[in-house]
């Protein structure tokens, strides 16, 4: 189901580590996520009210840099 906040969730088992791509372009990235709760916000309805419950302030982040476009 589409979502109004996140754009793209990957979830890498081997580190335990959390993608989100929100729709405003920002990447992060959140460490020692639990498969469960991966597995859980990839199936829910609401993506943006999942985050904020389960989430945010839930678990170590950080901003992930976009890379820079080169001038042509």
């Amino acid at each position: 189901m589409p979502s109004s906040v996140v754009a793209g969730i990957r979830y890498e088992a081997a580190h335990a580590r959390l993608t989100i791509t929100f729709n405003g372009g920002r990447v992060y990235q959140y460490f020692l996520v639990p498969p469960n709760v991966a597995a859980d916000f990839q199936a829910a309805p609401s993506k943006g009210a999942f985050f904020n419950l389960n989430i945010r302030a839930r678990y170590a982040c950080r901003e992930v840099e976009r890379p820079k476009r080169s001038a042509r």
